[in-house]
């Protein structure tokens, strides 16, 4: 069984004990989520709006940061140059059930 799920404003295809990465979500590692499905695909029969009667449920394994992200900037000749990163937040969740 397939599903599509929106977690945090974007959506993802999801299977049963997949793990992915998702922006950042409330919570500690440990703590349970219901996500919020969009369609689902039970063997070739899809279902979506308000026929969707599949509940998918999801645990949170870790809260983890991205690789570093460098913004440069320079003007040539005048001696400005700015440098700046970050490391976007993720939350690694792992689907425990879609029934």
């Amino acid at each position: 069984m397939i599903a599509v799920v929106k977690v945090a404003g974007q959506q993802f295809k999801v299977e049963k004990d997949q793990t992915l990465y998702v922006p950042r979500l409330e919570g500690n590692a440990g703590d349970k989520l219901d996500l919020e499905v969009l369609l689902a695909d039970a063997d070739g029969k899809l279902s979506t709006g308000s026929d969707i009667k599949t509940k998918v449920k999801a645990e949170i394994v870790d809260q983890v940061k991205g690789d570093t992200v460098i913004a440069y900037k320079q003007k040539r000749r005048k001696g400005f140059h700015k440098k700046k990163g970050h490391r976007t937040a993720y939350t690694k969740i792992k689907v425990t059930s879609i029934a």
